[in-house]
Protein backbone atom coordinates (compact mmCIF):
# COMPACT_ATOMS: atom_id res chain seq x y z
CA UNK A 1 0.00 0.00 0.00
CA UNK A 2 1.05 3.63 -0.67
CA UNK A 3 -0.28 7.13 0.51
CA UNK A 4 -2.07 8.51 -2.93
CA UNK A 5 -0.90 12.26 -3.35
CA UNK A 6 -3.19 15.08 -4.67
CA UNK A 7 -2.29 15.66 -8.27
CA UNK A 8 -0.25 18.98 -8.40
CA UNK A 9 -2.03 22.36 -9.46
CA UNK A 10 0.74 23.95 -10.75
CA UNK A 11 2.09 24.79 -14.00
CA UNK A 12 5.38 25.55 -14.38
CA UNK A 13 6.99 25.21 -17.87
CA UNK A 14 3.48 25.30 -19.62
CA UNK A 15 2.78 27.61 -22.42
CA UNK A 16 -1.22 28.95 -22.09
CA UNK A 17 -3.65 31.14 -24.24
CA UNK A 18 -5.93 33.07 -23.10
CA UNK A 19 -8.63 34.82 -25.16
CA UNK A 20 -10.92 37.66 -23.90
CA UNK A 21 -8.25 38.53 -21.83
CA UNK A 22 -8.23 42.23 -21.32
CA UNK A 23 -11.52 41.98 -18.49
CA UNK A 24 -13.71 40.28 -16.43
CA UNK A 25 -13.41 36.19 -16.63
CA UNK A 26 -10.72 36.32 -19.28
CA UNK A 27 -8.32 38.42 -17.21
CA UNK A 28 -9.40 36.15 -14.19
CA UNK A 29 -8.34 33.32 -15.60
CA UNK A 30 -4.80 34.75 -17.24
CA UNK A 31 -4.06 35.63 -13.89
CA UNK A 32 -4.62 32.44 -12.54
CA UNK A 33 -2.47 30.55 -15.20
CA UNK A 34 -0.10 32.94 -14.78
CA UNK A 35 0.09 33.03 -11.02
CA UNK A 36 0.79 28.58 -11.37
CA UNK A 37 3.45 29.09 -13.55
CA UNK A 38 2.11 29.30 -16.86
CA UNK A 39 3.46 31.31 -19.44
CA UNK A 40 0.28 33.42 -20.93
CA UNK A 41 -0.21 34.79 -24.10
CA UNK A 42 -3.27 36.80 -23.66
CA UNK A 43 -5.03 37.79 -26.37
CA UNK A 44 -8.24 40.26 -27.05
CA UNK A 45 -9.66 42.84 -29.51
CA UNK A 46 -8.74 46.00 -27.66
CA UNK A 47 -5.17 46.88 -27.43
CA UNK A 48 -5.44 49.44 -24.74
CA UNK A 49 -7.23 47.46 -21.79
CA UNK A 50 -5.22 43.77 -23.30
CA UNK A 51 -1.86 46.34 -22.69
CA UNK A 52 -2.88 47.06 -19.28
CA UNK A 53 -4.32 43.52 -18.06
CA UNK A 54 -0.53 42.08 -18.69
CA UNK A 55 0.90 44.63 -16.90
CA UNK A 56 -0.99 43.69 -13.83
CA UNK A 57 -0.15 40.27 -13.96
CA UNK A 58 4.10 41.46 -15.11
CA UNK A 59 3.68 43.15 -11.74
CA UNK A 60 2.62 40.12 -9.43
CA UNK A 61 5.49 38.21 -10.98
CA UNK A 62 3.35 36.28 -13.51
CA UNK A 63 4.15 35.55 -17.06
CA UNK A 64 2.27 37.35 -19.63
CA UNK A 65 2.47 39.07 -23.32
CA UNK A 66 -0.37 40.02 -25.60
CA UNK A 67 -1.49 39.67 -28.83
CA UNK A 68 -4.78 42.25 -29.80
CA UNK A 69 -6.63 40.27 -32.65
CA UNK A 70 -10.23 39.65 -33.63
CA UNK A 71 -11.12 36.00 -32.67
CA UNK A 72 -13.70 36.80 -35.78
CA UNK A 73 -10.37 36.80 -38.14
CA UNK A 74 -10.04 33.03 -38.82
CA UNK A 75 -6.51 34.08 -40.88
CA UNK A 76 -5.29 36.36 -36.89
CA UNK A 77 -6.23 33.26 -35.47
CA UNK A 78 -3.96 31.12 -37.07
CA UNK A 79 -1.03 33.53 -36.44
CA UNK A 80 -1.15 32.35 -32.90
CA UNK A 81 -0.20 28.59 -33.18
CA UNK A 82 3.47 28.66 -34.77
CA UNK A 83 4.13 26.16 -31.36
CA UNK A 84 1.86 24.29 -29.64
CA UNK A 85 -0.25 25.58 -26.57
CA UNK A 86 -0.50 23.21 -23.26
CA UNK A 87 -3.32 25.10 -22.47
CA UNK A 88 -5.96 26.90 -23.99
CA UNK A 89 -8.87 29.26 -22.07
CA UNK A 90 -11.09 30.95 -24.87
CA UNK A 91 -12.92 33.35 -22.66
CA UNK A 92 -14.16 35.65 -26.06
CA UNK A 93 -17.66 36.40 -25.97
CA UNK A 94 -20.37 38.23 -27.35
CA UNK A 95 -24.01 38.88 -26.28
CA UNK A 96 -26.53 40.62 -28.00
CA UNK A 97 -29.79 40.38 -25.87
CA UNK A 98 -33.73 40.78 -26.74
CA UNK A 99 -36.92 39.55 -27.15
CA UNK A 100 -36.77 36.64 -30.33
CA UNK A 101 -39.18 38.29 -32.15
CA UNK A 102 -36.90 41.30 -32.58
CA UNK A 103 -34.08 39.24 -33.28
CA UNK A 104 -31.88 40.72 -36.43
CA UNK A 105 -29.83 38.52 -38.70
CA UNK A 106 -26.94 40.96 -38.63
CA UNK A 107 -27.19 40.55 -34.63
CA UNK A 108 -27.41 36.70 -35.06
CA UNK A 109 -24.55 36.28 -37.40
CA UNK A 110 -22.28 38.54 -35.13
CA UNK A 111 -23.33 36.62 -32.18
CA UNK A 112 -22.57 33.18 -33.24
CA UNK A 113 -19.55 34.10 -35.32
CA UNK A 114 -17.36 34.41 -31.83
CA UNK A 115 -19.36 32.50 -29.21
CA UNK A 116 -19.61 29.24 -31.69
CA UNK A 117 -17.44 29.72 -35.10
CA UNK A 118 -14.71 31.52 -33.42
CA UNK A 119 -14.69 28.76 -30.98
CA UNK A 120 -14.99 25.71 -33.25
CA UNK A 121 -11.73 27.10 -35.13
CA UNK A 122 -9.81 27.95 -32.06
CA UNK A 123 -10.32 24.60 -31.05
CA UNK A 124 -9.21 22.99 -34.22
CA UNK A 125 -6.14 25.14 -33.73
CA UNK A 126 -4.89 24.49 -30.35
CA UNK A 127 -5.39 20.32 -31.20
CA UNK A 128 -4.02 20.23 -34.75
CA UNK A 129 -0.54 21.75 -32.83
CA UNK A 130 -0.68 19.87 -29.90
CA UNK A 131 -1.38 16.54 -32.48
CA UNK A 132 1.44 17.62 -34.61
CA UNK A 133 3.61 18.01 -31.67
CA UNK A 134 2.73 14.92 -30.29
CA UNK A 135 1.52 16.01 -27.06
CA UNK A 136 -1.64 16.78 -25.03
CA UNK A 137 -3.03 19.32 -23.37
CA UNK A 138 -6.26 21.00 -22.20
CA UNK A 139 -9.07 23.21 -23.79
CA UNK A 140 -11.49 25.02 -21.74
CA UNK A 141 -14.32 27.69 -23.10
CA UNK A 142 -16.25 29.61 -21.17
CA UNK A 143 -19.84 28.89 -21.57
CA UNK A 144 -21.95 29.24 -19.52
CA UNK A 145 -25.35 28.22 -17.45
CA UNK A 146 -27.40 29.47 -20.36
CA UNK A 147 -25.96 26.44 -22.47
CA UNK A 148 -27.99 24.71 -20.26
CA UNK A 149 -31.03 26.59 -19.56
CA UNK A 150 -33.22 28.86 -21.00
CA UNK A 151 -33.40 32.43 -20.54
CA UNK A 152 -35.41 35.85 -21.35
CA UNK A 153 -34.34 37.62 -24.10
CA UNK A 154 -31.48 35.55 -24.24
CA UNK A 155 -32.42 33.13 -27.58
CA UNK A 156 -29.47 33.19 -29.59
CA UNK A 157 -27.31 33.78 -26.91
CA UNK A 158 -28.46 30.60 -25.68
CA UNK A 159 -28.26 28.79 -28.81
CA UNK A 160 -24.08 29.29 -29.55
CA UNK A 161 -23.95 28.15 -25.61
CA UNK A 162 -26.02 24.81 -26.23
CA UNK A 163 -24.42 24.34 -29.31
CA UNK A 164 -21.05 25.06 -27.68
CA UNK A 165 -21.69 22.71 -24.84
CA UNK A 166 -22.56 19.94 -28.17
CA UNK A 167 -19.31 20.97 -29.99
CA UNK A 168 -16.80 20.27 -26.72
CA UNK A 169 -18.62 16.83 -26.58
CA UNK A 170 -18.06 15.81 -29.92
CA UNK A 171 -14.59 16.98 -29.79
CA UNK A 172 -13.20 15.39 -26.72
CA UNK A 173 -14.81 11.78 -27.74
CA UNK A 174 -12.51 12.68 -30.91
CA UNK A 175 -9.62 13.95 -29.85
CA UNK A 176 -9.23 12.06 -26.08
CA UNK A 177 -6.71 9.29 -27.56
CA UNK A 178 -4.67 11.84 -28.49
CA UNK A 179 -4.45 13.15 -24.85
CA UNK A 180 -6.35 16.07 -25.41
CA UNK A 181 -9.11 17.16 -22.82
CA UNK A 182 -12.01 19.56 -23.72
CA UNK A 183 -14.08 20.89 -21.13
CA UNK A 184 -16.78 24.14 -20.70
CA UNK A 185 -16.75 26.28 -17.71
CA UNK A 186 -20.59 27.56 -17.64
CA UNK A 187 -20.85 30.34 -14.59
CA UNK A 188 -23.97 32.06 -13.44
CA UNK A 189 -24.04 35.88 -13.73
CA UNK A 190 -20.59 37.25 -12.67
CA UNK A 191 -20.18 40.84 -12.17
CA UNK A 192 -18.31 42.07 -14.54
CA UNK A 193 -18.47 44.89 -17.33
CA UNK A 194 -20.98 43.07 -19.45
CA UNK A 195 -23.54 42.21 -16.86
CA UNK A 196 -23.88 45.55 -15.45
CA UNK A 197 -27.17 46.21 -17.46
CA UNK A 198 -28.73 43.23 -16.45
CA UNK A 199 -27.84 44.35 -12.66
CA UNK A 200 -29.07 47.75 -13.26
CA UNK A 201 -32.69 46.30 -14.00
CA UNK A 202 -34.57 45.84 -10.45
CA UNK A 203 -36.62 43.59 -11.98
CA UNK A 204 -33.80 41.39 -13.92
CA UNK A 205 -31.83 41.10 -10.80
CA UNK A 206 -34.37 39.93 -8.91
CA UNK A 207 -34.67 36.90 -11.64
CA UNK A 208 -31.47 36.32 -10.81
CA UNK A 209 -31.11 36.09 -6.94
CA UNK A 210 -34.25 33.93 -7.11
CA UNK A 211 -32.44 31.17 -9.56
CA UNK A 212 -29.22 31.16 -7.61
CA UNK A 213 -29.38 28.81 -4.51
CA UNK A 214 -26.05 30.40 -2.88
CA UNK A 215 -27.93 33.92 -2.84
CA UNK A 216 -25.51 36.01 -4.15
CA UNK A 217 -24.00 36.65 -7.67
CA UNK A 218 -20.52 35.31 -8.86
CA UNK A 219 -16.98 37.49 -9.03
CA UNK A 220 -14.55 36.71 -11.37
CA UNK A 221 -12.18 35.25 -8.46
CA UNK A 222 -15.07 32.32 -8.46
CA UNK A 223 -14.11 31.21 -11.64
CA UNK A 224 -10.01 31.30 -11.17
CA UNK A 225 -9.90 28.03 -9.43
CA UNK A 226 -12.41 26.19 -11.06
CA UNK A 227 -10.25 27.59 -14.22
CA UNK A 228 -6.96 26.30 -13.12
CA UNK A 229 -8.74 22.65 -11.63
CA UNK A 230 -9.48 21.89 -15.46
CA UNK A 231 -6.04 23.39 -16.85
CA UNK A 232 -3.78 21.10 -14.30
CA UNK A 233 -3.44 17.44 -14.17
CA UNK A 234 -5.67 17.40 -11.41
CA UNK A 235 -8.13 17.20 -14.22
CA UNK A 236 -6.78 14.32 -16.29
CA UNK A 237 -9.63 11.84 -16.15
CA UNK A 238 -11.86 15.18 -16.90
CA UNK A 239 -13.01 15.84 -20.15
CA UNK A 240 -16.56 16.36 -22.32
CA UNK A 241 -18.41 17.88 -19.84
CA UNK A 242 -19.47 20.93 -18.02
CA UNK A 243 -18.09 21.94 -15.01
CA UNK A 244 -21.09 24.69 -13.49
CA UNK A 245 -20.25 27.62 -11.12
CA UNK A 246 -23.90 28.81 -11.23
CA UNK A 247 -24.62 28.99 -7.69
CA UNK A 248 -27.02 26.00 -7.84
CA UNK A 249 -28.92 27.72 -10.69
CA UNK A 250 -29.46 24.62 -12.77
CA UNK A 251 -30.13 22.24 -9.78
CA UNK A 252 -33.95 23.04 -10.04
Amino acid sequence: MHLPRTPSFRLDGRRALVTGASSGIGFGCAAALAEAGAEVVCVARRAEPLDEAVRLIRRQGGSAEERALDMADLPALDSLFDAPFDVVVNAAGMARHGPALDTRPEDFDAVLSVNLRAAYFLSQRAARALIAAGQGGSIIHVSSQMGHVGGPDRAVYCATKHALEGMVKAMALEWGPQGIRINTLCPTFVKTPLTEASFADPARRAWIMEKIALGHVAEVEDLMGATLFLASDAARMVTGTALMVDGGWTAA
